[in-house]
């Protein structure tokens, strides 16, 4: 009983937490001079992290198996993978100080969101911890699903700092050079000729259409399409585009091993249970379609080159891509995984 009792707690002060630390960020982002802030936002995602995983432990203590298996406690584990991946991808952009105010502004909306929707809208008989159905008990639960929601954190991490990046640029057809594992920046690298030869230079547009070369410390820039409307992009915001769009490639990268891993276990695990490894129920096939967009993307900026806009919009759809094999096909209330409905 004192566990359920911690476990009320823990979900709720997770959500506090999330949603203090989300308006320290944005903060942080638009007065980024005030100092401590930024400290002040990472011990928050950090504090937020270990009362979900508190409530996480104590629902395996209560239960007696590895808390997945329902919505509540995916979603609470998604949540926490969320908060780890914020953590790991701040650090990897320790170099921008600038750049990491941003990651939290676009990250922690995300988590709070899914612990708001875990403990405030979520019923009472879906928040309890029931037993296991049979095609649960099983070693491979905590291996598959494990790997999966781990997966499903670090793609939506780095579909929403593709987002971000998108914003900061305003959307502007700008290609970064030398950001990635590509060779070849697009179609606009032929532009590249004519430059000076200073290894790292950004192009914007001027309001007269006209570029303006301007140095920068990591990449090199070059807008497509100059804009007569609107003013140039700042340094600034070309620095913090270079540095959301590397996280973004650099987090994705991490998440589709992890992707491929789950749904490999996972037709292990449905052979063994069902007697095949592929049945082409939904949520299987939403999480084909996941791999084949991640796949594209990753083939897009390590084959064909593609850096800046394009990869970014391609990974934007696949949040909607994630979200809808997580929790969209959940709506739809059949299909062999028939547990987590909600209908």
């Amino acid at each position: 009983m004192q566990l359920v009792a911690l476990q009320s707690l823990l979900d709720n002060a997770a959500f506090a937490i999330l949603f203090i630390t989300m308006l320290v960020y944005w903060v942080s982002a638009a007065f980024p001079n005030i100092p401590h802030l930024r400290a002040c936002g990472t011990a928050g995602m950090a504090i937020a992290n270990l009362a979900i995983a508190t409530l996480l432990g104590a629902r395996w203590i209560e239960a007696g198996y590895f808390p997945l298996s329902n919505l509540y406690e995916s979603l609470f584990f998604l949540a926490w993978g969320i908060t780890t991946m914020h953590i790991i991808v701040e650090s990897m952009g320790r170099k921008n100080i600038h750049g990491k105010h941003l990651i939290g502004a676009f990250t922690s909306p995300v988590a709070m969101g899914i612990t708001a929707f875990a403990a405030l809208t979520l019923p009472e008989n879906m928040q309890a911890a029931e037993p296991l159905v049979p095609a649960l008990k099983s070693n491979w639960l905590m291996m598959h699903v494990t790997v999966m929601l781990l997966s499903y954190s670090a793609l939506m991490v780095g579909s929403v700092l593709a987002i971000a990046f998108l914003i900061v640029t305003r959307g502007e057809n700008i290609v970064l050079k030398g950001n990635s594992l590509g060779t070849n920046g697009g179609r606009s690298i032929k532009d590249m000729n004519t430059l000076p030869t200073e290894p790292f230079m950004a192009i914007a547009s001027s309001n007269n259409g006209s570029n303006a070369i301007s140095s920068a410390s990591t990449a090199t820039w070059v807008l497509e399409t100059p804009t007569k409307a609107r003013q140039p992009l700042s340094m600034q915001r070309l620095t913090l585009g270079e540095t959301l769009d590397n996280l973004s490639y650099r987090t994705i990268g991490l998440g589709f091993p992890l992707l491929t891993i789950g749904i490999i276990a996972g037709g292990v695990w449905a052979n063994e249970a069902w007697g095949s490894y592929w049945s082409w129920d939904p949520k299987e096939t939403w999480s084909l379609i996941t791999w084949l967009v991640f796949a594209a993307y990753l083939h897009t900026r390590i084959t064909k080159g593609w850096q800046g806009r394009k990869p970014a919009i391609l990974a934007s759809f696949g949040l909607v891509v994630v979200w809808t094999c997580y929790l969209g096909v959940n709506l739809l209330g059949k299909g062999l995984h028939s547990y987590g409905w909600f209908l």
